[in-house]
């Protein structure tokens, strides 16, 4: 059988917690920061676990993760 490939940006993007979950960083952080308050930047600083669905679809791209 083939060696499968890893999706490479989806390898920058996501890593894998020990009990196989998912993290992302929150989306909203990248520009326009000036009219965001503090606390909602704060919040969107934090990471997130990625939903079941998408985890799904997500170890077909990250075989080897």
């Amino acid at each position: 059988m083939p060696k499968l490939k890893t999706c490479k940006s989806a390898k920058k993007r996501f890593r894998k917690t020990c009990t196989g979950k998912f993290i992302r960083r929150r989306a909203g952080k990248g520009h326009i920061l000036e009219k965001k308050t503090t606390k909602r930047k704060r919040n969107l600083s934090r990471k997130m676990v990625v939903s079941f669905g998408e985890s799904l679809v997500l170890r077909t791209m990250l075989p080897y993760m």
